[in-house]
């Protein structure tokens, strides 16, 4: 499994032509696998805190895969355990459009020395930013529906050679899960009409900035998201989280742990709003940023440089704050994410930025 799961062996781009296992070989290779793990446990332990740590998140993260896998299989009758009902929709919705200033000035980026964060998010630096604009709120499905049906996938002059290229080889002409009559989307188990307020979801990076160019507008860099999420301008400090200092508790904060099987409308938790007023900064939808996917200024790979030194590169783009699938634990706010441009079996969505010189 090694030739196949080493990314510096074998690039992810090049697995899905590798020979996998069969079932019962898998099987046998878990338990196999699950029996060494426990000998290794009863020796240290879980005090060896860091390895553990990163363990358990990295478990966390693989069950936000299995839940993508599980919206591609389109199996009917599927439903999460334990998932609790929406919140309320709230009155008014918000479109995704609304754009909250944010002053130029330094702030703090990255994780904390304290606490468990993986190599890419360190070291944590300072960096100026120039005044610009974000969205209050994830782009939503209404929103987006506009673009959709005023030829938003028709119209070359809003979309990247890139981008065009990819849409026009595979014939894209709405985001996925979306039915051909733009009326529903495939939930998780079931079709369900197109809900107006919840964030646009299933949408590649192409995708979302086309959206942008054609309202004149952009996607905010992962510095510019990192800085309306977590910096308090009046103390010069960052939040742990958009809210304050403590983690994510479901249903109050966020709309994370797969608390409800899908989205929630953009503006369903008030109790999450960041220092400058942006909402849904966790959960509910990964974020495509501008940002390409490199370490920061003085980084330093982890003993465990596969996970995230061998996808540096433009080929690669960030999203931050986690979706409705992601664990709590691995819902904060330094977290990077990274994929392909092209990429939208993941829980994506955006919010929009513009510059603001004056």
């Amino acid at each position: 499994l090694a030739e196949i799961y080493d990314a510096f062996e074998t690039p992810r781009a090049h697995r899905g032509g590798l020979d996998f296992l069969a079932p019962g070989a898998a099987r046998q290779y878990l338990a196999e696998t699950r029996a060494r793990t426990l000998e290794v446990l009863e020796e240290r332990g879980p005090g060896d805190g860091f390895v553990h740590e990163m363990v358990v998140r990295h478990e966390h993260q693989h069950n936000e895969t299995m839940l993508q896998t599980l919206q591609l299989a389109c199996l009917r009758d599927y439903s999460l355990a334990g998932a609790r009902c929406a919140p309320a929709m709230p009155d008014p919705p918000a479109t995704g459009l609304e754009l909250i200033e944010i002053p130029a000035g330094e702030c703090m980026i990255g994780a904390r020395r304290d606490g468990f964060a993986y190599d890419n998010e360190r070291p944590r630096h300072r960096t100026d930013v120039r005044r610009y604009r974000i969205g209050c709120t994830p782009v939503t499905n209404a929103t987006y529906l506009t673009f959709t049906e005023g030829g938003g996938y028709e119209r070359r002059e809003w979309w990247s050679d890139e981008g065009w290229h990819w849409k026009e080889q595979y014939d894209i002409t709405r985001p996925g899960g979306w039915t051909a009559d733009l009326a529903a989307e495939w939930r998780l188990g079931a079709l369900e009409p197109l809900e107006a307020d919840r964030p646009v979801v299933h949408v590649s990076w192409f995708e979302a900035d086309a959206f942008a160019r054609a309202h004149g507008l952009r996607l905010p860099t992962e510095i510019e998201w990192e800085k309306a999420a977590t910096w308090e301008q009046e103390t010069g400090q960052a939040r742990r989280y958009p809210w304050g200092d403590d983690p994510p508790m479901p249903g109050v904060h966020a709309n994370v742990d797969q608390l409800g099987g899908g989205t929630v409308a953009t503006t369903a938790y008030p109790a999450g709003s960041s220092p400058y007023g942006c909402l849904d900064m966790i959960g509910d939808v990964w974020e495509w940023t501008a940002s390409e996917f490199g370490g920061y200024p003085g980084f330093a790979a982890y003993p465990y440089k596969e996970y995230s030194e061998v996808f540096f590169g433009a080929e690669y783009k960030v999203l931050r704050g986690g979706s409705w699938a992601t664990r709590a634990r691995v819902a904060t706010p330094t977290f990077r994410n990274w994929d392909y441009p092209q990429r939208r079996q993941i829980f994506s969505g955006f919010r929009i930025a513009m510059d603001q010189l004056r």
